[in-house]
């Protein structure tokens, strides 16, 4: 039995991955804590379990096994490592950290301590996404020329999001550090090491940070990604299409059709629906299963720090106005 703590109810996700834990057979939540004692006395009254005032000492609790993090983000390294040092495994909302040199901090005490540590990327876990990696692999769309992920919501536009989630300093950005996650840290993994990057951001909604972002990345392979992502955009699929000298992949949502060489000259029009392969559980379960039965871990320090690079560059030629070089 994997025992959790939940450290903050402040992404929108803790209420979801605590209902996660909850679910599991082999998983219980212990305790809570929380950066605003209230809403955290509130949350662990709610889940039927102790809270900690002090998060030292829940550190120090015999039922603790784990915690999983949904603080703000400029709180991650601080969280992290402490956990770390206390001998305790992570789990945490994405982004890992603000900065790269904060991401070195925490991966410094993980693996001096032997803890498991696991970024939450649910997008590399969907049936179409594993398809589109494995058809890039595999050379089935030749050499990639170009990837595009469109992913947004409307929060901004219609008042959902909590108002603490435009504090600039808690959060170190808007759309494309919270949403804009996903198409970065696809784009990473499908395509490699990135080469140089440009954005462009701007505010819609009167917040003081952006609500409608593109960051366009080359990568060291010459594919070029574009990352698109927007909390103004309501009734928005999201997009994915992907390009190569030897064939297309175009996805909206879960429709995906592939046109290739090959399928060119085998059906009229030349475009395939795919078999998609079974989708991967999710990462908070792949999580429990990397700590209690030594299962693989997909995303870890390596992949949150990557999407921290990417992050950290992109905000950097958005300020400046300017390319930025990996």
């Amino acid at each position: 039995m994997l025992n959790v703590a939940m450290i903050s109810r402040w992404h929108v996700h803790a209420a979801g991955y605590a209902k996660m834990i909850q679910e599991a057979k082999d998983a219980q939540i212990t305790c809570v804590w929380d950066e605003q004692p209230e809403r955290g006395q509130a949350w662990a009254q709610e889940l039927g379990v102790p809270f900690v005032v002090d998060y030292g000492a829940l550190l120090a609790r015999s039922d603790v096994d784990a915690v999983l993090i949904d603080s703000p983000t400029n709180m991650h390294k601080d969280l992290m490592v402490r956990a770390a040092q206390a001998k305790k495994h992570i789990f945490t909302e994405k982004c890992m950290c603000l900065t790269t040199a904060d991401c070195d901090e925490v991966i410094r005490a993980v693996k001096e301590n032997g803890m498991i540590f696991t970024i939450s990327f649910p997008q590399r876990c969907e049936s179409r996404n594993l398809f589109i990696k494995n058809a890039i692999e595999s050379g089935m769309l030749g050499d990639i020329t170009l990837l595009r992920v469109r992913n947004c919501h409307d929060g901004a536009l219609r008042g959902w999001l909590p108002d603490y989630w435009y504090d600039p300093e808690t959060t170190g950005g808007g759309a494309m550090m919270d949403l804009g996650a996903h198409p970065m840290y696809l784009a990473r993994w499908m395509l490699g090491a990135p080469k140089r990057i440009q954005s462009m951001f701007n505010d819609r909604t009167g917040h003081p940070v952006e609500d409608n972002s593109v960051s366009t990345i080359e990568f060291a392979n010459k594919a070029i990604a574009i990352s698109e992502t927007s909390l103004v955009s309501p009734m928005t699929p999201q997009i994915f299409e992907v390009y190569g000298t030897k064939g297309v992949i175009l996805a909206v949502d879960k429709n995906i059709r592939m046109m290739t060489e090959k399928t060119r000259d085998l059906v009229e029009g030349g475009w395939i629906v795919p078999k998609l392969p079974e989708a991967l559980p999710h990462p908070i379960r792949q999580w429990i299963d990397s700590v209690l039965y030594g299962a693989p871990v997909r995303f870890g320090l390596e992949e949150g720090r990557q999407l921290t690079e990417l992050m950290e560059k992109a905000y950097i030629a958005h300020r400046e106005k300017r390319e930025v070089e990996f």
